[in-house]
């Protein structure tokens, strides 16, 4: 699990620049990784940066930071991110506590990664639902043998599509032939 943060545009509903941040990035240490994920590399440890897609449009960049219980390391991203946004001419925004963060947001910040970390490490992991896997089985079987019987749906709503317009052929030529007094 990690800890997220987000560069965004300057502005709201303003282009953001990921060009521009990316360049001011590759002047930073770190490296990219094969599945194009870059390291950021800070004196405390790591930080994945990766762009933040909208469809296919770049709306920012998030900077995952790991839960490990180090806000010395969360307090010198927060401080490099806001170096690297004033740079880039946009904005910092963490998306847990809702809000643009400035330099007076540090401890909040802090403090909510600390309750989060605190939350992923003591919290219980996921189970399946008991009897979910047999239920979904027992669907599969019906399903299956739904589609075994007749005919298919597409077959059915072709079908269906062709009569609904062969009867309203036969509906406006019988009015038709009434307007024509025939």
């Amino acid at each position: 699990m990690r800890y997220e943060l987000v560069l965004q545009a300057g502005a709201p509903g303003a282009p953001f620049d990921a060009g521009r941040v990316d360049a001011l990035l590759a002047a930073r240490p770190g490296a990219v990784r094969p599945e194009g994920v870059r390291e950021w590399l800070l004196a405390h440890g790591g930080v994945e940066v990766l762009p933040l897609r909208d469809g296919k449009r770049v709306v920012g960049t998030e900077l995952r930071v790991p839960l490990e219980a180090r806000p010395d390391l969360l307090r010198e991203v927060l401080e490099e991110a806001a170096i690297l946004a004033r740079e880039a001419g946009a904005r910092l925004f963490d998306p847990q506590l809702g809000q643009v963060l400035t330099a007076a947001d540090t401890e909040q910040v802090v403090a909510q990664y600390l309750r989060t970390e605190a939350y992923a490490r003591t919290a219980k992991p996921m189970e399946t639902t008991p009897g979910l896997a047999e239920a979904m089985a027992r669907a599969e079987r019906l399903d299956r043998r739904l589609s075994s019987e007749g005919m298919a749906m597409p077959t059915r709503l072709v079908l269906f599509a062709v009569g609904g317009f062969a009867i309203l052929f036969f509906v406006m030529r019988y009015l038709m032939d009434k307007l024509n007094g025939e």
